[in-house]
């Protein structure tokens, strides 16, 4: 058996505040017919020029190998142009392809991926979401508290034990800033409100986007202790990862990061540093399920437990429940609500979601299929990357807060 063909779609997302713009997956063929499907995270290019980078990639070193050799070949892409670094797009590219020949290989063999990764050790796997808006609030729910407590008890009623937000504001190109003392005593006011929202029903995940300095952030957290986060998010960039430790040093919430990292590399170094002991890995841009795998195991050395990112397609969170339900220290996995909507309607069969958790699935493979009929109807034709940000300095808006 060996890979044939290649195709790539690019699905314009109805439902953009549900994961994103719009999603790039890519379908690998093998030579006995068996199809598998891969997705590639916010490559930081025009889709139509991320679909080129793929197609050179598979002609390069895809086309024609046997699909089961996933080493060998991430190997030789990790080092395409003598770079062997953790570049994003090119990791981003890779994991796209790399999902997909774990497909094929569960496929072939009748496994489903977390089988061939040392089997699985969870049943269900505990979920949270976002608060994402309403058509007809009154009020935004990333900046009104009082919308999204409201959105936070429809949340708990769901049988959602955990919700994320990020009250902090736009994330911007001069990033990383202090926040004054009126985003201050908002961001305090909103936790609150949440907290009182749903007492104990929720962990509050709060996010950011790398937004603060450390000192602003040490400032920030402990506005936010008396609420008990169960996490604070990438409260710096993650270039720094000694001023994340300091971060993580000065407070008692834990610090989740990862989402823009790439490579086992980058996360072992972050380890190392003490600079996070929740690990969100974004599987459709880290480098694949088997990095993704990798860096699973060094999060366990260190007592970090996992918590994958998703705010992209359904392929991504496919493999990501691949990889949590083979990881002991599995935590938490990000979801775009309970997995229904556009989202669902892409899949043949959608993500099984049940009072707050996602039921492992036993199908071969990563475990879900394209509906390639609904993904060609849904083409992109926008302009706009995946993700943007605000350019203050120039005072045009590249994004809003929509795009967390």
């Amino acid at each position: 058996m060996h890979v044939t063909d290649l195709e790539t779609f690019v699905v314009g997302n109805p439902d953009r505040d549900l994961g994103g713009r719009y999603w790039l997956f890519v379908k690998l063929t093998a030579s006995n017919g068996i199809v598998g499907y891969g997705e590639v995270y916010a490559a930081a290019f025009s889709p139509s020029v991320v679909e080129l980078m793929v197609a050179d990639v598979f002609a390069r070193f895809v086309e024609g190998t046997d699909p089961f050799q996933i080493e060998r070949l991430w190997r030789r892409v990790y080092s395409a142009g003598y770079s062997q670094r953790s570049e994003l797009s090119l990791m981003s590219v890779l994991s796209g392809i790399e999902t997909a020949l774990w497909d094929i290989a569960g496929k072939a063999l009748g496994k489903p991926v977390y089988d061939l990764l040392g089997g699985r050790l969870h049943e269900n796997l505990r979920s949270y979401t976002y608060l994402y808006p309403k058509p007809g609030d009154a009020a935004s729910v990333y900046s009104d508290a009082d919308t999204a407590a409201t959105r936070a008890c429809e949340m708990a009623e769901m049988g959602f034990t955990a919700i994320k937000f990020d009250p902090c504001g736009p994330y911007t190109a001069l990033d990383p800033r202090q926040l004054d003392l009126e985003t201050l005593n908002h961001v305090e006011r909103f936790t609150r409100t949440l907290r009182e929202a749903v007492g104990e029903r929720c962990d509050l995940l709060f996010g950011t986007h790398g937004q603060l300095t450390a000192a602003g952030a040490i400032r920030l957290a402990r506005r936010i202790e008396p609420y008990d986060p169960l996490w604070f998010e990438e409260p710096v960039p993650p270039e720094n990862m000694k001023e994340m430790a300091r971060v993580a040093a000065a407070t008692s919430i834990p610090i989740a990061t990862g989402e823009r990292l790439s490579g086992k590399y980058e996360f072992a170094r972050l380890m190392a540093n003490g600079a996070a002991s929740i690990i969100q890995m974004a599987l459709g841009r880290v480098g694949g399920i088997l990095e993704g795998k990798k860096i699973a195991a060094i999060a366990e050395a260190h007592y970090c437990q996992i918590a994958p990112h998703l705010y992209c397609g359904p392929i991504e969170a496919a493999a990501n429940i691949q990889l949590d339900a083979c990881s002991p220290n599995f935590l938490i996995q990000e979801g775009i609500l309970d997995f229904s909507g556009f989202y669902g309607r892409i899949l043949k069969k959608p993500i099984e979601w049940h009072e707050g958790n996602i039921i492992v699935p036993s199908e071969p493979g990563i475990g879900v299929e394209l509906d390639e009929e609904v993904a060609r109807a849904y083409p992109w034709t926008g302009t706009d990357l995946h993700l943007m940000v605000q350019d203050p300095a120039g005072g045009g808006a590249w994004g809003s807060m929509s795009d967390t």
